[in-house]
C-alpha cells in the first residue's frame, strides 16, 4: 500500500519534480564542490601539520561573523528577486538587487576594515593557543582583507538564485574554488617555481578564487535573458529608493540577528573545543569539513526552495508552494540516508585522508558515528529552513535558530563535554541535539502552513 501510494504520488507529481530537480542540480552540485573543496582545503593546510588544521578552524566563525550581515542581505534578496520573479515586476527585482549592491559595498567597506585591524584580539578571544595565534591571525587579516570580492558575488548569486537561475552560482563557486585548490598547491608548499607560503599561500589562493567569482557574477548581468541584468537597470532607469531598503530591512534584521545568536552558538562550542588541546580541534575541524559536505546536499535544495515557494507565493498559488517544498524534502530525505551509508562505511578512511597520526584518526572515527546520526535530521531541517525563509517566515526561523544553537547546542555541549566528561565526543552529543531541536520546529512550523499567509 505505501509503495502504491508513493507511486501515485510520484507519478501524478512528475512534472513538478522534474522542475524542482532541474532547478536543484546545479545548486546541489555548487554547495558539494564548495564543501568538497574546502576539504581539499583543509586536507593541504593538514600538510603543514595539526596546529596549521587548527588555526584555520579558528578563523571560520569569527569569519563568518563578519559575514553575517551580508549573509542577511542575501537570504532577503533571494526570497524578494523569487517573490518580483512570481509577480513578474522585473523593475522591482532589478531595483532590490541596485539596493543591495550599494549598501553591500558600503558595509562591506566598513567590517572588512574592522576585522583587519582588530584580528589580533579577535583571534585571541576565540581560545588560540600559542601554537596557532599568529597563523590565525595572519589568515584571518588576508581573507577579511578582500572579503569584497566575495561579498559582492554572493549578492548577485543570491538575486540570480531567487530568479530561478542557480547555473550561474554553481559556475562561479566551482570556479573560484578550483582556482583556489590549485592556488593551495602552489603556494602552501612552494611548487613550479612559487614559494612555499604555508597558512599565508592558502589565504591568498581562497582570495584569488573569489575575485575570479566576482568578475564571473557581474558578467553574468550583463547577459540579455537574465531576469536581474545591467541592461535593464538601464533602460527602466532603475533607480534606489525606499520601497526595496524597507522590504530588505524588514527581512534581513530578523535573519541577522538569527546569523549574530547563531555565531554566537558556534563560537562558544569553538572556543570549548579549542580548550580541549591543538589535536581535538584539529579532528573537530576535519570532522566540520565532512559535515559540510551533506549540509551542501540541504543548501541545494534549500535553493531550490526558496526560489519555487516564493514564485509560488508571489502567483498566488500557496497550495503549489507547499507541494514544492515536500518535493524538495522527499529528495532531501532520499540523499540523507544515502550520505549517513557512506559516512558509516568511509569514516576510517576519510580520516586517515588528513592524519597520520592514529590517536587522531580514532578520535574522528568516533565523530563520524555521531555525525551519521546528525545527518538524518540535518538535511531535512535546512530545506524546511529553506521553504521558510523563502516565504518571509524569517521571524520564526530566528526564534528556532536562537533557541537550537545558541541554548540547547551550547548547554548540552558544555555539559556532555565538561560535566558527564565525554570531552570531544560531547561537543558533538551538542551539535546533534541543536539538529534536532531544529528539525522538530521547522518541520512543525511548515506543516502548519501559517508561512503561506505571510506578504512580502
Amino acid at each position: 500500500m505505501i509503495l502504491h501510494n508513493t507511486y501515485r504520488w510520484l507519478d501524478k507529481n512528475r512534472g513538478r519534480i522534474r522542475t524542482a530537480v532541474g532547478m536543484a542540480w546545479p545548486s546541489v552540485l555548487e554547495s558539494f564542490f564548495v564543501a568538497l573543496a574546502g576539504m581539499v582545503d583543509t586536507m593541504m593546510v593538514s600538510s603543514i601539520g595539526a596546529y596549521a588544521v587548527a588555526a584555520v578552524g579558528l578563523t571560520t566563525q569569527p569569519k563568518f561573523i563578519g559575514l553575517a550581515l551580508f549573509i542577511a542581505t542575501n537570504v532577503s534578496v533571494s526570497a524578494l528577486v523569487a517573490r518580483r520573479k512570481g509577480e513578474m515586476d522585473a523593475y522591482g527585482a532589478n531595483e532590490t538587487l541596485l539596493t543591495a549592491l550599494v549598501f553591500t559595498a558600503i558595509a562591506g567597506t566598513v567590517v572588512s576594515a574592522v576585522c583587519v585591524y582588530l584580528a589580533d584580539p579577535i583571534i585571541r578571544l576565540c581560545g588560540s593557543g600559542a601554537d596557532t595565534h599568529e597563523g590565525a591571525v595572519l589568515y584571518f587579516r588576508i581573507i577579511m582583507g578582500g572579503m569584497m570580492f566575495n561579498i559582492i558575488s554572493l549578492v548577485i548569486n543570491a538575486a540570480q538564485r531567487g530568479s530561478g537561475n542557480t547555473r550561474i552560482a554553481m559556475t562561479t563557486n566551482v570556479t573560484s574554488n578550483l582556482l583556489n585548490i590549485v592556488g593551495n598547491y602552489l603556494l602552501i608548499g612552494g611548487h613550479f617555481g612559487f614559494p612555499a607560503l604555508g597558512i599565508k599561500g592558502a589565504a591568498i589562493a581562497t582570495v584569488f578564487g573569489t575575485v575570479v567569482a566576482c568578475v564571473m557574477s557581474i558578467a553574468s548581468l550583463l547577459r540579455k535573458d537574465s531576469f536581474v541584468n545591467i541592461r535593464t537597470m538601464v533602460r527602466d532607469k532603475v533607480r534606489l529608493s525606499l520601497r526595496p531598503v524597507k522590504a530588505i530591512a524588514k527581512l534581513s534584521s530578523s535573519v541577522f540577528l538569527e546569523q549574530l545568536l547563531m555565531r554566537a552558538g558556534f563560537m562558544s562550542t569553538a572556543v570549548m573545543t579549542a580548550r580541549l588541546g591543538t589535536e581535538a580541534f584539529a579532528a573537530h575541524q576535519a570532522a566540520m569539513n565532512i559535515l559540510s559536505i551533506s549540509f551542501s546536499f540541504g543548501d541545494g535544495m534549500q535553493v531550490a526552495a526558496v526560489a519555487l515557494i516564493g514564485r509560488s507565493l508571489g502567483e498566488k498559488r500557496p497550495q503549489l508552494a507547499r507541494l514544492y517544498g515536500q518535493i524538495c524534502q522527499r529528495i532531501g530525505n532520499v540523499i540523507s540516508l544515502a550520505v549517513s551509508v557512506f559516512f558509516l562505511l568511509g569514516g576510517r578512511f576519510l580520516y586517515q585522508i588528513y592524519f597520520d597520526e592514529s590517536h587522531i584518526v580514532d578520535m574522528g572515527v568516533t565523530l563520524v558515528r555521531v555525525i551519521v546520526l546528525i545527518v538524518i535530521v540535518q538535511i531535512a531541517q535546512v530545506i524546511y529552513m529553506g521553504c521558510l525563509r523563502g516565504a518571509g517566515d524569517v521571524i520564526f526561523t530566528t526564534i528556532a535558530s536562537t533557541v537550537s544553537v545558541t541554548i540547547i547546542r551550547t548547554a548540552v555541549s558544555y555539559g556532555m563535554c565538561y560535566v558527564a566528561g565525554l570531552g570531544l565526543v560531547g561537543i558533538w552529543l551538542g551539535i546533534l541535539a541543536d539538529q534536532i531541536s531544529r528539525f522538530l520546529f521547522t518541520s512543525w512550523r511548515f506543516k502548519s502552513g501559517k508561512w503561506t499567509k505571510i506578504r512580502i
